[in-house]
């Protein structure tokens, strides 16, 4: 993206994926920010400058740092690798870092390997757990001191990559962009009415824009139409929102575990993404529990309480608001909602690690989700 077309909300990562395939790349990089599409694009670009295909199982790393320690992550770039000449390591879970103590050997080992680090190697810190708004002076007050702290540690031995959410407009201009790359025009009022119906003028669900897009391009090439117009848009966001993750979460509250993986199924079947959205799944799980935490935490009956509570980047779309109240309700404890993020965590991990069968991963996570049963191994564990 480049000159008059480039979208801003899309300019920090198409920097970074420029400085990362050139001869400016540094030793490591802090992605800053929650957006699921973003990092998603950032990993994309990482992987496609740097790893081999037939080199991924040698060379490409992801690691949570809730599970390995940053001695051993930096021991393993630091380490030049015999089956391959480059080696990438994406590091999540970095709040483990900012957790209770002070960590000082594990930020001096940090500071330590970037003064001699291993050129061979590339080191990228995920920090998704706190949000960056599109207007970063509505940001929350506890993300900003988590931000700071990040810079001030991270921020001097690696580049600092914000992760700031799409806006609307850039939401609606990508919409229409990617639909005449591949022959189609799409209506401004129909790219509109996608970006509105699935809530992403804050940007939190561009993955499931992505992947309804992905949809109707298939339908209009299928029934040979040239240009998808707001109908087109009305007929796929309804059927969508008929199966959509509230439903889900919704048979998950009420312990309804054959109709959460009845509905599932549904969503699986309706997915042509693959991976790309099987992620959006996780991510838009993740999105509605701490929708849920935070509106169980506040007592929250009623829609008007709901947008006192709730920042802007985090809203709900309006069609779920009552259902999601009457969800976040039915927890009487809020250990089971932090627990059901632990599990929602680790289901991301393991999807992003390649395993054989995505389905068994999210078949396995709803019927965890809908259990009543806790999993001893995670107890203890961060969200």
């Amino acid at each position: 993206m480049s000159g008059r077309d480039a979208l801003k909300s899309f300019a920090g990562v198409e920097r970074f994926l420029a400085e990362v395939s050139g001869d400016s790349r540094r030793a490591g990089y802090v992605l800053l920010g929650d957006d699921a599409f973003l990092l998603e694009m950032c990993r994309k670009g990482v992987v496609r400058a740097l790893v081999p295909a037939e080199m991924k199982d040698f060379c490409l790393h992801d690691l949570d740092l809730g599970q390995t320690s940053i001695f051993e992550a930096l021991d393993l770039a630091q380490t030049p690798s015999l089956m391959a000449p480059f080696q990438v390591l994406f590091l999540r879970n970095v709040k483990t870092l900012y957790g209770r103590g002070q960590k000082k050997e594990e930020f001096k080992a940090i500071d330590e390997y970037f003064r001699r680090p291993n050129v061979q190697a590339l080191v990228v810190f995920v920090a998704d757990h706190l949000a960056l708004p599109q207007d970063l002076r509505k940001m929350d007050m506890t993300d900003k001191e988590r931000a700071e702290k990040i810079r001030e540690t991270l921020g001097d031995v690696c580049g600092v990559v914000e992760l700031q959410r799409v806006s609307e407009e850039d939401a609606v201009r990508w919409v229409r962009r990617e639909a005449q790359g591949q022959g189609v025009a799409f209506g401004e009022d129909a790219a509109r009415e996608l970006v509105d119906a699935l809530g992403a003028g804050g940007g939190a669900e561009m993955m499931l824009v992505a992947s309804e897009l992905e949809k109707l391009l298939l339908y209009a090439g299928g029934v040979g139409k040239a240009t998808v117009e707001v109908g087109d848009v009305e007929t796929m966001v309804s059927a969508a929102k008929q199966r959509s993750l509230y439903e889900l979460t919704d048979a998950i509250s009420l312990k309804d575990t054959p109709r959460a993986l009845g509905l599932l199924a549904g969503l699986l079947n309706a997915s042509e993404g693959g991976e790309d959205a099987a992620i959006g799944h996780v991510f838009s799980l993740a999105k509605t529990f701490r929708q849920m935490l935070v509106l169980n935490e506040k007592q929250v009956k009623d829609q008007r309480a709901m947008w006192q509570v709730l920042w802007p980047g985090f809203r709900v779309a309006p069609f779920a608001a009552d259902a999601l109240i009457a969800q976040a309700r039915r927890y009487r404890d809020r250990g089971e909602l932090t627990r059901g993020l632990r599990l929602i965590a680790k289901a991301d991990l393991e999807l992003r690690s390649g395993p054989v069968d995505k389905k068994l991963v999210l078949e396995r996570l709803v019927m965890r989700l809908a259990g009543k049963a806790k999993e001893p191994e995670l107890e203890g564990a961060g969200v």
